[in-house]
């Protein structure tokens, strides 16, 4: 993945994109615009989700692209950028307003050529297409304002309602109404689907960056757990924790790995063009849970899925995709 975009990079690609969009000769072509740079996001921070979003329809697919530029910015505020947590709160505060704005006009290029961020009003049509209630994206930027002045979380059920809910259920939320249901009398099935997936992914996530995480100032790991192997002062730089805390990781990743098994009893709920990227979703993320949870180095080593996992867990007969891919194509 390489180095974070520092804050003026992404400020030259919003301008870049917005120059795109204003340029460009029809609403299609703008949109390809918008696209195009959603996608060099994904790609840039999150290999693994951008080889399985790969395999949607392409419509279904940009607007992905675009949901994650949406939510990954906001993420980079208080997880990167070198700010005060006075100047990560602002710049929250204002993302929020822009969104707010972007809802109110309806025309998502002219909020683009505005000066609006671009991932803000392209985010906003994809929510008015889908329909997408939009207090979700409250709630998400309610889970990373939590980030800029974190705080203790008494249990999994605390984690799960104070933070998991804002940070990856409702963005799971996102892209079911994206994906669709088989009928619609499977749309309940599809939002237990995708709320147990957005579990599973963030305490995979969790267990990956706990080291980094605390040097943030953040402890995601649920008190009870930390108490029940005498963890009341968690330091995971002290090598006598490791053992105690490699036991509490091991019963997250179970926990963890109970929400990816109820994720996929749901899967046939959802619209059939959408479910080999959601298999492949699960199945990638499912390994690294796996590796975490095995892992005799723990807190030593961050793990990661090697390459040749990932491709087996894809559909060898889409194989042609990858290189297409990464070659800008989808």
């Amino acid at each position: 993945m390489g180095r974070e975009w520092t804050e003026q990079e992404w400020h030259e690609l919003d301008a870049v994109t917005r120059e795109g969009i204003r340029t460009a000769a029809s609403e299609a072509a703008a949109w390809r615009v918008m696209t195009r740079s959603a996608r060099s996001v994904l790609r840039k921070y999150s290999t693994s989700f951008f080889i399985v979003t790969r395999f949607l329809p392409a419509e279904k697919r940009a607007q992905v692209d675009v949901i994650y530029a949406a939510v990954r910015y906001p993420d980079e505020i208080v997880d990167t950028f070198p700010l005060t947590r006075e100047a990560r709160t602002s710049l929250l505060d204002s993302w929020r307003e822009a969104y707010g704005k972007a809802l109110m006009d309806r025309d998502w290029r002219r909020s683009a050529g505005s000066g609006m961020p671009v991932w803000i009003a392209g985010f906003a049509e994809v929510v008015r297409r889908n329909r997408i209630p939009p207090e979700h994206y409250h709630a998400f930027l309610d889970a990373m304002a939590a980030d800029a002045n974190p705080r203790l979380y008494r249990d999994i059920d605390d984690l799960i309602d104070g933070y998991i809910y804002g940070s990856a259920i409702v963005v799971g939320y996102f892209l079911a109404y994206v994906y669709g249901p088989r009928t619609p009398q499977d749309w309940q099935r599809v939002l237990d689907g995708s709320r147990n997936l957005g579990i599973a992914l963030q305490l995979t996530n969790f267990l990956r960056d706990v080291t980094e995480d605390q040097r943030r100032g953040r402890v995601y790991l649920p008190q009870d757990l930390l108490q029940v192997e005498c963890l009341s002062n968690l330091d995971c730089t002290d090598p006598a924790q490791a053992p105690r805390i490699n036991n509490v990781l091991r019963r997250l990743s179970g926990i963890a790995e109970a929400h990816y098994r109820l994720a996929e009893c749901d899967l046939e709920a959802f619209s059939p063009d959408c479910r080999v990227a959601i298999q492949a979703c699960i199945d990638v993320y499912r390994k690294l849970n796996q590796r975490i949870g095995a892992s005799p180095e723990g807190l030593r080593h961050r793990e990661s899925v090697p390459a040749i996992e990932k491709f087996q867990a894809l559909p060898p007969s889409k194989f042609w995709r990858l290189p297409l891919a990464y070659l800008g194509a989808l």
